[in-house]
């Protein structure tokens, strides 16, 4: 993924389209919170008490890109790539020791996964059935979006906190 762009989504796009291009906006707005930034600026737990961080967020983006696409749309059974030490607790937050090329190498790899997964769908309105809910494809898309842009707004301060670095 290319932490230095942003693609404006169309403004008269069909419906596919104008979700795709904000779930692709919204992953590179992330990118670009993250562009430029050391390893141990990428681990900061920034703004405490919170134990966030951008690498914690980029893990967790990858982790929610895996198992919305791939394990409820595709009906894989792909284990989490961060092991979970305790049931409950989200590993991929866990990152003293983490490395952040793998984290985002990882997170471009289940993003483009999960762009095949959307290609392969013939309607938004396709469903599936996973753990006795159905989802359409348009709500995984519109969910991602919302799980994204909620993660982006802490990413702006965890980002301005770093550096000072502030805007979209």
């Amino acid at each position: 993924m290319d932490l230095h762009k942003r693609t404006e989504p169309s403004r008269v796009a069909d419906d596919r389209s104008s979700l795709t291009g904000f779930l692709q906006y919204q992953r590179e707005t992330l990118a670009l919170k993250c562009a430029g930034l050391t390893a141990d600026q990428l681990r900061r737990r920034a703004v405490p008490p919170s134990a966030l961080s951008l690498l914690g967020l980029v893990r967790h983006v990858a982790e929610v890109e895996r198992s919305w696409f791939r394990v409820v749309l595709r009906g894989e059974n792909v284990p989490p790539h961060w092991h979970r030490p305790v049931p409950g607790r989200f590993a991929e937050f866990d990152v003293d020791s983490a490395d952040p090329a793998e984290a985002f190498e990882i997170w471009a790899e289940e993003c483009a996964r999960s762009r095949a997964t959307v290609d392969g769908f013939e309607s938004l309105d396709t469903t599936v059935q996973w753990r006795g809910e159905v989802y359409s494809l348009r709500y995984v898309i519109t969910h991602m979006i919302e799980e994204y842009a909620r993660h982006n707004g802490h990413a702006d301060l965890l980002r301005e906190r770093i550096d000072g670095a502030t805007g979209e």
